[in-house]
């Protein structure tokens, strides 16, 4: 790999793992978050529209609707984890969530594994990952209990999201950026739909916290942009293996920067939870 493939390669890392220190460090309510992280995705889906001036079968824009529709839930329900339990338990067990559905769903239904030898390294993967979801997972603190229960059953529902996001560029054959325009529309609308619902908040939804949040749909627009870049240049196996070390950002970021509290035991074992759904994510690379 090139200095440049490497470069590009590391820049969706970067782009969705401070996507998640940026929103937590902005503050503002769960509205807010999303809806800044919504208006930048309708801003950058726009541009590209112009740009390029698609034309789309049926068939496309439903597909993008379905992804753009499943991002969206699947960021919502992990924004409200996130307030719950907090980065360095929510992103390792989202990833290593989304690593397991994903792949079973492209190996079982898109026959992407093959051969017996990835079939291998896609199930060797898979209960690497689930040790190191269990050990991300562990708490001390009775008090907390309840808050891990309802943040893994949280994180559970964004997971499917996501694994409708991941899919269904396969199920309906999107590629490029054409189809980039309706699921920006869909992942917007999903968002407003979403925010007028909060009882508490839905008020908020235009105050300045909104706006300040942009900048995080700037680190997922940048982060997404650059990973179609990535994947053109470097293959899938290294554009997508790559695009999940940003777990490794956003866990270390909220130890660091965000000053998450967890006991000692609980700290070493998400670490180790986070080197586990790392290399899950590395022997998944192999099945691509």
């Amino acid at each position: 790999m090139s200095l440049t493939g490497l470069i590009i390669a590391l820049i969706p890392a970067l782009g969705f793992g401070f996507e998640i220190i940026s929103m937590q460090l902005i503050g503002g309510s769960f509205t807010n978050k999303c809806m800044g992280m919504g208006l930048t995705t309708l801003f950058a889906g726009l541009v590209v529209y112009f740009v390029r001036m698609p034309v789309l079968s049926p068939r496309q824009i439903i597909g993008a609707t379905i992804c753009g529709a499943g991002e969206a839930l699947g960021l919502i329900f992990q924004v409200k984890s996130l307030d719950l339990v907090g980065a360095t338990m929510t992103m390792p067990i989202s990833i290593g969530e989304q690593l397991i559905g994903n792949n079973l769903i492209g190996a079982i239904f898109f026959g992407e594994w093959a051969t017996t030898g990835k079939w291998l390294y896609g199930i060797s993967a898979i209960v690497v990952i689930i040790v190191g979801i269990c050990l991300t997972s562990y708490h001390e603190q009775k008090s907390r209990g309840a808050d891990v229960k309802k943040g893994n059953l949280l994180l559970l529902i964004s997971s499917l999201g996501f694994i409708a996001y991941g899919s269904a560029p396969n199920a309906f054959h999107l590629t490029g950026w054409d189809v980039l325009p309706p699921e920006a529309v869909a992942i917007f609308i999903t968002y407003v739909i979403v925010g007028s619902m909060q009882k508490d908040d839905h008020n908020q939804m235009w105050d300045q916290y909104t706006w300040k949040n942009m900048l995080t749909g700037a680190c997922d627009v940048i982060a997404n942009f650059t990973l179609i870049f990535s994947i053109a240049i470097n293959g899938e196996s290294v554009g997508y293996t790559f695009s999940q070390m940003s777990v490794i950002i956003s866990t270390l970021g909220g130890f660091f920067i965000l000053h998450e509290a967890r006991t000692r035991k609980e700290t070493k074992l998400t670490i180790l939870g986070l080197v586990l759904v790392v290399i899950g994510a590395i022997l998944i690379g192999k099945t691509l």
